[in-house]
């Protein structure tokens, strides 16, 4: 018998319409026209402008025989051309993947094997990179050029044709259409990987466009928001804001080089009201020379990702008049998804504590279903009392369809019906979460579990150290200890080892001091994400020297 709810109420073209972000650059060329969409240097390009290259990109592509399910690969920095990527090759059905641009071409070539890609688009700043990754890959993708007028320096032209000459081979007035199934991949990202070959991350347009609006309520933006590109475009597709600004009609500014001068000027020039970046890009405008730094003209609403930032780099930056944002997530969460969302309450509380509220990860965003800390081996919610430690977990419509060709890695991601982050937190009784450290990054010293983190932040804390992480080395009597890699500010006193080690010892308990301090630069990611499998190497590499006594 069919319920009265369902009898001759069935979806139709009137009432159902798959979920695409491609949709919110379809309106605001409608209603905003003339408003400025993209600043590049002296470009200006208006919301008409925008959407009419993207359909002639897409007419383009299709020229070329790009079709559904297709993968159209770019290698570029945040240029203009990277953000009608994102609209011109979906308008097809085929599926974008934005390559990091500090990868080799060994790695390079592997993503492009693996993701079929048929065109690769490569600005001429890493022509020799393209071209040789090309020459590697099994694929052999059609080569074209990217040459940004921003860009003067080395590189030559590899494609067969240049970007520009490109899409005037298509047409303006293009008839695309939204996908039939919402489901359909809309991009390719490929995960970082510290061993073994990267994964390869498959977005759908639901979640895109359910991300894309999430990002604009969580940041309360407006169409009088402008958006400053300091997070890579290639990084979770810039954490889906390549289309949440479609969705108020916002303006992107392109910042083709991060540098606290670049950023201070943009700032300065074009009333920015948001930005984004990891810890690195904090310490940018922390640390700024005060020739590079300028008033603000308006509070800078700043989006703090990838390694937790320590609550010393918050108070700081804030300090300067931006209003940093704590927000966490993971490439398979499409970016960010979870967001330390505020109370007014906290505002009265004395800058070191309100700091460190700040630095907790906080609550899912509006459109994610569920987010919760869980043990691994019962799956069951640990206790939210802001001690017991467990699995960061999540579930929802703004979680990956899967892992490309890689069943094995996809069941174990999607296994007891959560996705397993690998991010070992503490649930408060406030319901928000807070990170401890990765699974992998854990540090048990005679059987006791220390924070990478908790140690990282007491360092920070420091008035001479700009940079800090901690990973595990072996230690004959305790198993493991920390070791401490850091960067001394220019400005800061002489410090040695044994200076920080009894800094850490008047600030920490004993146990979960480092025993070994390394002065260096640390190794990044193009996202400012520490690489800590180089570290965990370097100090594997000196355990067998004597440690400090603990």
């Amino acid at each position: 018998m069919v319920h009265i709810y369902n009898e001759h109420l069935d979806k139709n073209a009137a009432n159902h319409q798959s979920l695409s972000p491609l949709s919110f650059l379809k309106r605001a060329a409608s209603v905003y026209p003339d408003k400025t969409a993209v600043v590049h240097g002296p470009l200006r390009r208006t919301y008409a402008d925008y959407y009419a290259r993207c359909r002639q990109l897409a007419s383009a592509l299709s020229k070329r025989g790009i079709a559904k399910g297709d993968t159209v690969a770019i290698i570029a920095p945040n240029v203009p051309a990277m953000l009608e990527m994102h609209y011109g090759v979906p308008m097809l059905g085929a599926v974008l993947n934005t390559i990091n641009t500090r990868l080799d071409a060994a790695a390079i070539a592997f993503i492009l094997d693996h993701g079929e890609a048929k065109i690769l688009f490569t600005d001429r700043e890493f022509s020799a990179l393209a071209q040789e990754a090309a020459t590697l890959s099994k694929s052999k993708p059609t080569l074209i050029d990217i040459d940004d007028p921003e860009y003067d320096g080395p590189g030559s032209r590899v494609g067969e044709i240049e970007y520009e000459s490109f899409i005037a081979n298509g047409d303006p007035e293009f008839t695309w259409h939204l996908p039939a199934d919402e489901w359909d991949a809309i991009a390719l990202n490929y995960t970082s990987g510290t061993t073994g070959n990267p994964k390869g991350v498959v977005y759908h347009h639901r979640g895109a466009y359910l991300l894309a609006a999430g990002n604009i309520v969580t940041a309360e933006m407006t169409r009088d928001s402008v958006y400053l590109w300091t997070v890579p475009m290639f990084h979770c597709n810039g954490w889906i804001f390549t289309w949440s600004m479609s969705v108020v009609a916002g303006t992107h500014v392109c910042l083709r080089r991060v540098t606290a001068q670049n950023i201070f000027n943009a700032i300065a020039t074009h009333n920015v009201t948001h930005m984004g970046g990891a810890p690195t890009v904090m310490g940018f405008l922390i640390n700024a020379k005060e020739e590079e730094k300028k008033p603000l003209p308006n509070r800078v609403h700043f989006f703090a990702a990838a390694a937790p930032p320590p609550a010393a780099t918050i108070r700081a930056l804030e300090a300067q008049g931006f209003n940093v944002i704590h927000v966490y997530g993971l490439t398979e969460t499409y970016g960010p998804a979870v967001v330390n969302a505020w109370h007014e309450e906290w505002d009265d509380l004395p800058d070191a504590e309100r700091a460190q509220v700040k630095s907790r990860q906080g609550v899912n965003y509006p459109v994610l279903e569920e987010l919760a800390v869980i043990d691994p081996e019962t799956m069951q919610p640990v206790p939210r009392d802001g001690e017991t430690m467990g699995e960061v977990m999540f579930r929802g419509n703004v979680v990956t369809k899967g892992y490309l060709k890689n069943s094995k890695a996809t069941d174990e991601a999607f296994e007891g019906g959560w996705f397993h982050s690998g991010d070992l937190g503490v649930w408060h009784t406030d319901n928000y979460i807070q990170l401890k450290d990765r699974s992998k990054d854990i540090i048990i010293s005679g059987g006791e579990n220390i924070s990478s983190i908790e140690v990282e932040d007491t360092l920070y804390k420091h008035p001479g150290i700009l940079e800090a992480a901690v990973v595990a080395m072996a230690h004959e009597r305790w198993g493991e200890t920390p070791c401490a890699f850091i960067t001394m500010k220019t400005s800061a006193e002489p410090a040695t080892e044994a200076d920080i080690i009894t800094y850490c010892r008047e600030n920490l308990a004993h146990f979960k001091c480092p025993t070994k301090i390394i002065f260096c630069e640390l190794p990044k990611t193009s996202t400012g994400k520490v690489q800590k499998f180089k570290l965990r190497t370097m100090a594997e590499e000196i355990a067998g020297k004597p440690a400090m006594p603990t």
